[in-house]
């Protein structure tokens, strides 16, 4: 396990679990990096593209794989809890 995992999972822990993917560990990889990089200055479209990312390179599609820009309103607060989970832990570092 490295400082990314460690961060990772306690990142994982503030989302309500009903909200994390299967087979998301390398997502919240990405999202430790998020809360390295960007610490509390993190943003919405960061999480999205970060989860876009991540959808790539497991070779999937979905219909909200576009610019953070061209979600609906309902669509982009879906990723605010990642955010917040992410600012929190990045407060805590």
């Amino acid at each position: 396990m490295t400082y990314l995992d460690e961060i990772a999972r306690r990142i994982a822990r503030l989302v309500p679990a009903d909200l994390v993917p299967q087979d998301s560990r390398d997502l919240f990889r990405l999202y430790a990096l998020l809360a390295r990089s960007k610490g509390l200055a993190v943003t919405a479209e960061d999480v999205h593209d970060a989860w876009v990312a991540w959808m790539e390179a497991r070779r999937e599609s979905h219909p909200s794989m576009v610019p953070f820009d061209e979600l609906s309103p309902a669509i982009k607060g879906e990723d605010e809890p990642f955010v917040e989970a992410i600012r929190r832990v990045a407060s805590e570092m």
